[in-house]
């Protein structure tokens, strides 16, 4: 009897054995689930047009942040004696009117208009994603006062207002250092009311959703309602903004520098470089000076905006097969 009970036992301990007779098998153990960004990023990978996106920005971040270090110019000597020399073996897009190398010039202004881009997209993010969860969840005063506010920056063209704020910064003499801090405060002065009124409305749709009752049954503080469990659901909404604000922010700063109102020289970007077509002689006989920065500029915005349509692809539900 003892015998026949340790028999038992063992089949059901034994998985070569199998489970005892007229029980149910043990449920197989499963792999470990991806997670939803897992999936997502699997998914974006898999779109051609985003791969190459990828791999394109990929490129403009190694060129513009490691590239000077392999050129063997600093982008500052200045030799009048090869200035404006077309592109030859040592200077592989030729010279300026000072006779420095374009080539590590054009990387170096890539490094600036890049950080301007991202930087100003990271505060607007900030300001615009707090104000439009404030202002979605508490409702009345508070998203009335923000929501006017927006209402009022939206409501001046942004370029006009740019020009203006920073015709201003240059009758304060503000040092060439400084206008590349101050541009990135500029541009994220009118990049928040956009994307705080997109916040705002998926937050309105959200906040009585049950998972955010439960939260507020459970005793949980109002912060951590509104960045723990209303956040999350947003970022990808987020993500997608942020890629397209970056953009935005890299042509704004382009089209500021071109007119003398951004990042003035010594320091280079994009957008006073391609200034030098403003000069007939340049723009007809010294094409290296302006067509560079052109193609990157094009490059790298026609990049960011294929990825941020494709990313709307994958987080939006609505866009799935």
């Amino acid at each position: 009897m003892s015998g026949g009970g340790e028999l038992i036992v063992q089949g059901a301990l034994d998985p070569d054995l199998g489970p005892p007779a007229g029980e149910a098998p043990l449920p197989r153990r499963q792999g470990r689930r991806r997670s939803l960004w897992a999936e997502s990023f699997g998914r974006l990978i898999r779109i051609p047009a985003a791969s190459i996106s990828i791999a394109m920005l990929v490129f403009m971040l190694l060129f513009s942040f490691l590239g000077p270090l392999l050129t063997g110019y600093t982008g500052d000597e200045i030799n009048l004696r090869i200035a404006n020399h077309v592109p030859t073996m040592d200077h592989g897009l030729g010279t300026d009117a000072y006779g420095r190398d374009v080539l590590t010039r054009l990387m170096l202004a890539g490094r600036i208009s890049l950080t301007i881009g991202v930087a100003s997209m990271v505060l607007s993010l900030i300001l615009g994603a707090i104000l439009g969860i404030v202002a979605g969840y508490y409702g009345g005063v508070v998203d009335t006062v923000i929501m006017r506010a927006a209402d009022l920056l939206m409501s001046i063209p942004g370029l006009p207002l740019l020009i203006v704020l920073a015709a201003v910064l240059s009758e304060l003499k503000v040092t060439p250092d400084s206008r590349i801090y101050v541009v990135m405060l500029l541009l994220s002065l009118i990049g928040w009311p956009s994307l705080a009124r997109l916040i705002r409305g998926q937050v309105l749709s959200l906040r009585e959703a049950p998972y955010m009752r439960a939260a507020e049954v459970l005793g949980l503080s109002a912060a951590s309602r509104q960045f723990r469990h209303l956040l999350p659901n947003v970022m990808p909404l987020l993500i997608v903004v942020a890629t397209l604000s970056t953009a935005s922010g890299i042509l704004s700063e382009s089209a500021l520098s071109f007119l003398g109102l951004g990042v003035v020289p010594p320091n280079a970007s994009w957008g006073n470089m391609i200034s030098a077509a403003n000069n007939l002689i340049d723009f007809q006989q010294h094409w290296w000076l302006w067509v560079p920065p052109g193609v990157a500029l094009l490059i790298t915005i026609a990049a960011i905006n294929v990825l941020g349509d494709r990313l709307r692809d994958v987080f939006d539900p609505r866009m799935r097969k």
